[in-house]
C-alpha cells in the first residue's frame, strides 16, 4: 500500500521581477513541506525508470512519445498513482489549473544534465503546465521566442512553477547542461534533482503531433 503524502498549507506566493516580465508565470516557494518532499523522493525511487533519453524518466497517466511528440488514447497507461493523484488534486483545488492534471512526467537530472529550450507540446496539453522541483536547486532559463530576451529563474526544492498563457506559449524554458549555476552573485553546485511535470492531456481521435516543441 502506498504511503499517504501530507502537504503544507498555506503556501507562499512570491512576486518578483520574473513574474512581472514573463506574463502568465507563477512561482511558489515551499509548496510542499520537507517531510512530503522526502516521502515523494522515496516513492519515486521505488518505481521503475525509463532510459530512452540521456536522463531517466517516468510516465504516469499517459505515455508521451518523444519521437513523434504526440499523445493519443492508445498511450493511456492508467490512473495516476496515489502520490501523484494527491498532488494533481491539490494543484486543481488550489486553483493553479482549471482541469485536474491526468499526465505526469518525472525527470531525473544528475549534475551536468539539462533539457533543451522548449515549449510543451501545444496541441497535446492544455493551457497550464506545472513543474514541482525536488532535490537540488538549479537555474531555469526562460527565453522569449520573438525578442530573444532571456530571464533566469532559480528553481528551489519544494517549489512549483506554473506556465500559463504567454509563459506557456510565447516563452521557451530550458536548463543548461552544466554542473554549477551562477545566480545573483551566488554559485550553486548542482546535486541530483527530480522534477514532476503535471499536465492535462488533450486527446483527439488521432495522434496529436506537436509541430513547435523540441523533444521534452
Amino acid at each position: 500500500m502506498e504511503q499517504k503524502v501530507l502537504f503544507n498549507e498555506p503556501f507562499e506566493h512570491v512576486d518578483g521581477n520574473v513574474e512581472s516580465t514573463v506574463k502568465g508565470l507563477r512561482y511558489v516557494r515551499e509548496f510542499i513541506d520537507q517531510q512530503s518532499h522526502d516521502e515523494l523522493i522515496n516513492q519515486i525511487n521505488l518505481q521503475p525508470w525509463l532510459t530512452e533519453l540521456k536522463r531517466r524518466v517516468q510516465h504516469y497517466g499517459y505515455k508521451y512519445s518523444y519521437k513523434s511528440r504526440s499523445v493519443n488514447q492508445s498511450m493511456k497507461i492508467g490512473p495516476l498513482p496515489l502520490w501523484a493523484e494527491q498532488l494533481a488534486l491539490l494543484l486543481h483545488n488550489q486553483g493553479f489549473i482549471s482541469d485536474k492534471p491526468d499526465q505526469v512526467i518525472v525527470n531525473e537530472y544528475e549534475p551536468g544534465q539539462g533539457i533543451a529550450d522548449h515549449v510543451d507540446c501545444v496541441p497535446c496539453f492544455s493551457n497550464t503546465v506545472i513543474s514541482l522541483s525536488l532535490g537540488s536547486p538549479c537555474v531555469m532559463e526562460l527565453k522569449h521566442k520573438e525578442s530573444g530576451v532571456v530571464v533566469p529563474l532559480l528553481l528551489e526544492p519544494r517549489s512549483i512553477v506554473v506556465f500559463q498563457d504567454d509563459a506557456r506559449f510565447l516563452w521557451t524554458h530550458g536548463i543548461r547542461a552544466r554542473k554549477t549555476d551562477h545566480y545573483e552573485e551566488r554559485i550553486i553546485h548542482r546535486r541530483k534533482r527530480i522534477s514532476l511535470t503535471f499536465r492535462k492531456v488533450i486527446v483527439a481521435a488521432d495522434a496529436l503531433t506537436c509541430q513547435i516543441s523540441p523533444k521534452k
